[in-house]
């Protein structure tokens, strides 16, 4: 996939790729913008460390994937409206 408003690739990041086994990732969502969502759609779990409790997505590639960019917009505008 060619780099574009819905798709970016950055090949000379220090962490590329972050996630292994994708055809395509898509580095346009880097930093998760629904991390902060309850109910985010990618594959998170609550850890503990030192006493504190997060939330973790060092598992989830929901916003790397390509077909998932139009989700994740309706998903931000959707928290927008409310």
């Amino acid at each position: 996939m060619e780099n574009s408003f819905k798709f970016f690739q950055n090949k000379e990041c220090k962490y590329f790729p972050c996630h292994k086994d994708m055809e395509e990732l898509n580095c346009l969502f880097c930093y998760c913008p629904l991390y902060h969502m309850d109910e985010c759609p990618g594959k998170w779990k609550i850890v503990e460390k030192n006493g504190h409790r997060f939330k973790s997505c060092i598992d989830c590639d929901f916003p790397h994937r390509p077909k998932n960019y139009a989700e994740v917009i309706r998903l931000l505008h959707n928290e927008l409206k409310n």
